[in-house]
């Protein structure tokens, strides 16, 4: 029978102390150092414990309020009732709503449109044709949106204002001055009458703060917040400076937010936000509680898909959407997995909005708000994060805010160290871009609809800038133009596994090098094991391989690579795999060429393409 008493199944075990936990890892490491063995140093600044306990959380202030009381870290409402966003591109008003007709249809529940022509009104009532605005949430943004403004609000004349929830992302601090360096202050002013303008329609906003264009640029997740936060808070100051309350100011604002595949990190950043934006607002004493709640829309990050390999995409927007919808969002936007190198087709934008139909109706993640709440390391991470882009965020405010800050260079300077650092943890493999740079698809080669324009063509029109700007791209970039450079070249250059002396270094060296080759699009081939050198030296020359790889132990090395030059010579170019104690005697013997885990894997792959003369 099962029992309906509660049992506190804890207190049948003893108490087990931090001093007794930490007495045991100092016997398990042996001597080694705690600190270089088990504690991460985090790209944001700060370090993360192996393990936490509830001492841990002595001395965060934050905790205790529940979901929809300030400071909000555990969400603006009582629910988790977040918004399946579709963005649609729209170049014919018609199409576009047909589009939009059959996402809603196929369970969206916000829909975007990304506006590339203007529209009148005739136009506007063509696109929202069949669509209730006071039941789908409507986002306007792209480079006609200003245009498009009083043609919208006219179609939807009709409609009870208080019942109408769109959103217009007139954001020129982000568009226009972050990534062409070009300001323009009136700008400001045409936002302020907009609200002013149509101040009876209360869940209408006319602000964006586009913070995933920091993440797309390769900001770190403290500078993303820090950064965004930042530019929301320049919106609230000059708007009041043209008219606005503070209340109107600050409940215009739409903040979107990249979630990335960090995933404990990215729930951290979102419960950070809310914390933060909550205590700047607090500083004005609104008298509306809503001023001071966080207002974001999450989309799954530009930085990290992929153009080869690209279903893997569907993986990385699932874990996370996960993170998105777990911390509490307003809307989420899976992007869809084909989005690096083509426009989406209704099969990817059906998979993407599926994901979330799963984590909803499958999952119901929507029925549970802040499952992270109370978790010693989630909580440690909040205030780790929120720390951290706390400082950051001051330092801005020092320079006069986020608008001056950027004309000075200070936003863009930190957002490129960061960037530097990610492509150089890439080109190393510290930072793992599954498909690119670490376990490739083998036999994969690009189809014509990806080229060196789709891999990394600047979409941001920044050819002639006034100031500094930030420069998205993607992390998989440069591993991607070198592979389509092999695809396009016409050859098919091959590396061979000679594995010969120990079989179980063979075989681990041998599936180290096949990775590593294959991610330049060489085709690799893999043998089990040759019983002699000789034998696998005569295989490799038949083969007819450009590059033959010693796939040995160490100890090995000494002997068994210098009978294998000899017997190749230089008919292929001979590369050891590993970094051997023997090594320097080894290039005393004409041997150069060696592959390990110390290596800069771009670097090196660039210098065999060069070899092989492409």
């Amino acid at each position: 029978m099962a029992s309906n008493n509660k049992e506190k199944l804890f207190s049948q075990f003893p108490e087990v102390t931090t001093e007794q936990w930490e007495s045991v890892i100092a016997v398990d490491l042996k001597g080694a150092d705690y600190n270089k063995k088990l504690v991460w140093r985090t790209g944001e600044g700060f370090n993360v414990r192996p393990y936490y306990r509830a001492e841990d959380l002595n001395g965060i202030d934050f905790l205790g309020s529940g979901a929809g009381e300030f400071p909000y870290v555990r969400g603006v409402k009582p629910c988790n009732c977040w918004k399946i966003h579709e963005s649609i591109v729209v170049k014919d008003p018609k199409a576009a709503n047909e589009k939009a007709l059959k996402a809603l249809k196929g369970g969206a529940e916000s829909i975007g449109f990304e506006l590339e022509c203007a529209l009148d009104a005739a136009q506007a009532a063509t696109l929202l044709a069949g669509i209730d605005p006071t039941a789908v949430e409507l986002v306007f943004d792209g480079r006609e949106v200003r245009k498009a403004v009083d043609a919208v609000m006219e179609s939807v004349s009709a409609y009870a204002p208080e019942q109408v929830r769109m959103h217009f992302m007139l954001d020129p601090i982000m568009w226009t001055l972050s990534m062409t360096g070009k300001w323009n202050e009136s700008y400001i002013g045409v936002i302020a009458g907009y609200i002013q303008k149509y101040a009876e329609y209360k869940h209408v906003r006319f602000t964006g703060v586009e913070g995933s264009l920091l993440n797309a640029s390769g900001s770190t997740i403290v500078q993303e917040l820090a950064f965004t936060l930042a530019a929301g808070h320049d919106y609230v100051v000059k708007l009041m400076e043209a008219g606005c309350t503070v209340e109107q100011a600050a409940k215009s604002i739409r903040f979107s937010m990249a979630v990335s595949s960090n995933y404990f990190m990215e729930i951290a950043k979102f419960r950070a936000a809310r914390l933060l934006w909550a205590n700047i607002m607090q500083a004005y004493e609104p008298k509306c509680c809503c001023a001071k709640k966080f207002y974001v829309h999450a989309t799954t990050s530009m930085w990290n898909i992929t153009s080869y390999d690209p279903y893997v995409n569907m993986l990385r927007g699932t874990t996370e959407a996960m993170s998105a919808a777990l911390v509490g969002v307003h809307s989420l936007e899976v992007t869809p997995f084909n989005a690096a190198y083509e426009e989406p087709n209704d099969f990817s934008s059906h998979i993407a909005r599926n994901v979330q139909l799963l984590l909803k109706h499958e999952s119901h993640f929507d029925k549970v708000v802040d499952p992270a709440g109370g978790s010693y390391y989630i909580e440690n991470l909040t205030k780790n994060i929120a720390e951290q882009a706390w400082a950051l965020f001051k330092e801005v405010e020092d320079k006069g805010g986020y608008v001056e800050a950027f004309k000075a260079g200070f936003v863009s300077g930190k957002i490129e160290e960061s960037a530097d650092e990610k492509r150089k943890n890439i080109a190393t493999r510290r930072i793992t871009l599954l498909g690119t740079n670490q376990f490739p698809n083998f036999g994969e080669v690009a189809g014509q609809e990806i080229s060196e324009k789709t891999i990394a063509g600047c979409c941001c029109g920044c050819a002639e800038n006034e100031l500094p700007h930030l420069k998205p791209f993607r992390g998989a970039e440069e591993f991607e133009l070198m592979r389509l450079k092999v695809d396009r070249s016409g050859k098919e250059p091959k590396a061979f596994m000679l594995t010969c002396g120990s079989l179980a270094m063979a075989r681990a060296r041998a599936q180290f090098s096949c990775n590593f080759f294959a991610c330049a699009g060489i085709k690799v081939q893999d043998n089990t094991f040759f019983h002699s050198v000789e034998e696998g030296a005569e295989a490799a020359l038949q083969s007819g391989a450009d590059i033959v790889v010693v796939c040995a132990a160490d100890d090995d090395y000494a002997t068994l690579a210098p009978q294998v030059k000899a017997l190749i010579g230089d008919k292929a170019i001979l590369v050891v795999a590993g970094a051997p104690a023997c090594q320097a005697e080894l290039e005393e013997q004409g041997i150069k060429n060696f592959i390990s885990v110390r290596q800069n894997v771009l670097e090196t792959l660039k210098f065999y393409l060069k070899e092989l003369g492409i």
